[in-house]
């Protein structure tokens, strides 16, 4: 399993679903065991989810940044 390949895959589909992102804030263990289809120890499972949370906050951070300098090229007559 390529763990990198898979936490992007797990990103896309927590992402693009509200009611799946709701699940993993509130137990992310169990929603990725669900959604990876495999009961791996906590352990493994807990690095994949560590590399999911850090991928979903950089995302957030780049969609602020990018907000943020649109509004900021506006300023200047720029888009």
């Amino acid at each position: 399993m390529d763990i990198k390949a898979k936490i992007e895959e797990l990103v896309s589909k927590i992402k693009s679903d509200d009611g799946l992102m709701s699940k993993f804030k509130s137990d992310p263990i169990k929603t990725v065991e669900g959604l990876i289809g495999i009961d791996l120890p906590n352990e493994q499972v807990g690095k994949i989810v560590d590399g999911i949370k850090a991928k979903i906050s950089l995302d957030d951070i780049g969609d602020k940044l990018g907000d943020i300098g649109g509004k900021i090229g506006g300023l200047f007559g720029k888009k």
